[in-house]
């Protein structure tokens, strides 16, 4: 695991940029692409999270993001996606990536995209929403500590489906309404769709990397 987020960290950034370019977030492979219809750098810790009386990994706020290498994540290879990639879009596949292996979640909200990898492989991508000024989403690095298909917030009375929480005070990824202008109480929003298929592969402890610009190494990315 280790070694993963060493070769990691690099993810944490360039993904499709909406319009156009590839930015942190959305990668290419070749093969079939899922187009739904629904459609700043890691900080040292602050202090000691919260330790958890279980195997579940400890809990953080968001101001205690794992420190991790942003150098660290070797991208193998990228979905193919023809841009435009507007909110609401996303793209799911699976069939370059190994059946089983460490999955790393990367966030780009300067792109407004999320990218989910199996052993370095992208196999999803979707257009996110993400905390608003006021109640804006964390940067840094955040394990999985919780996970909820049915989750409605207690501080808001809203459904949050398929729920994965970063941390202890309010942080998640959740199926939204992905629509331009929507924003969050700093979760990051994605199509409910895509965030069933996200939760049926991501497992306790699984990385979630949040960054706001930082640029990705794809020289090794295959594309075709």
């Amino acid at each position: 695991m280790v070694r993963l987020i060493k070769s990691v960290a690099k993810a944490a950034g360039p993904k499709l940029l909406i319009g156009g370019a590839l930015s942190a977030a959305a990668f290419l492979v070749s093969s079939y692409v899922d187009r739904g219809q629904d459609l700043r750098s890691a900080v040292p810790t602050a202090a000691a999270p919260k330790v958890a009386s279980d195997n579940r990994p400890a809990e953080r706020s968001r101001a205690e993001p794992l420190p991790v290498d942003p150098h660290a994540l070797v991208v193998k290879s990228v979905l193919p996606i023809t841009p435009p990639f507007r909110h609401g879009d996303y793209a799911w596949d699976e069939s370059r990536a190994p059946a089983a292996g460490p999955v790393i979640v990367t966030v780009d909200l300067k792109a407004q995209t999320l990218s989910v990898f199996r052993s370095g492989h992208e196999i999803g991508a979707a257009v996110i929403i993400y905390g608003a000024d006021d109640k804006p989403s964390p940067l840094g690095a955040f394990p999985v500590t919780q996970k909820d298909a049915d989750h409605v917030s207690t501080l808001y009375d809203a459904p949050m489906p398929y729920m994965l929480r970063l941390t202890n005070d309010g942080v998640a990824i959740h199926g939204s309404d992905v629509k331009w202008g929507n924003a969050t109480h700093g979760c990051i929003g994605v199509p409910t769709a895509f965030a069933r298929k996200l939760f049926n592969v991501v497992k306790l402890g699984d990385l979630v990397i949040i960054t706001n610009g930082k640029m990705l190494d794809l020289s090794r990315a295959e594309r075709s």
